[in-house]
């Protein structure tokens, strides 16, 4: 799967399933519709999208969906997607502008000297 673009309310859906590993499409309407209010239907329509995304499959019998992608998997394209539309690809631009946004702790930019050690090995 080389691209897989997720709007807000699959998410909403995926999580459940990054959560539960699988689940009954009548248990997530219930679900969705306590925490997000949605109707059955709609629930059942935006998993419809996605098992022709790829990003699910349904298993019978009991509509048991399960996700085909982790949640990694979603974060590094989005994240991908991201630095193209706003850093024009850029992933030095991307970071320069982070580090230099945020207010890190020592702890953090520990984290961070170790990952780039980790990367030149």
């Amino acid at each position: 799967m080389s691209e897989l673009r997720l709007h807000e309310g699959e998410l909403n859906i995926m999580e459940l399933l990054w959560s539960n590993k699988t689940l009954a499409a009548k248990d997530m309407a219930k679900i969705i519709k306590e925490y997000v209010g949605w109707e059955k239907n709609t629930t059942y329509t935006v998993i419809k999208r996605l098992i022709d995304k790829g990003a699910i499959v349904r298993e019978d019998p009991g509509f048991i969906c399960k996700a085909t992608v982790s949640k990694r998997m979603v974060q590094q394209m989005e994240t991908l997607n991201l630095i193209n539309k706003f850093y024009g690809g850029s992933f030095e631009s991307f970071i320069a502008e982070y580090l230099r946004s945020q207010d890190l702790s020592a702890v953090e930019l520990d984290l961070l000297e170790k990952i780039v050690k980790e990367q030149r090995v």
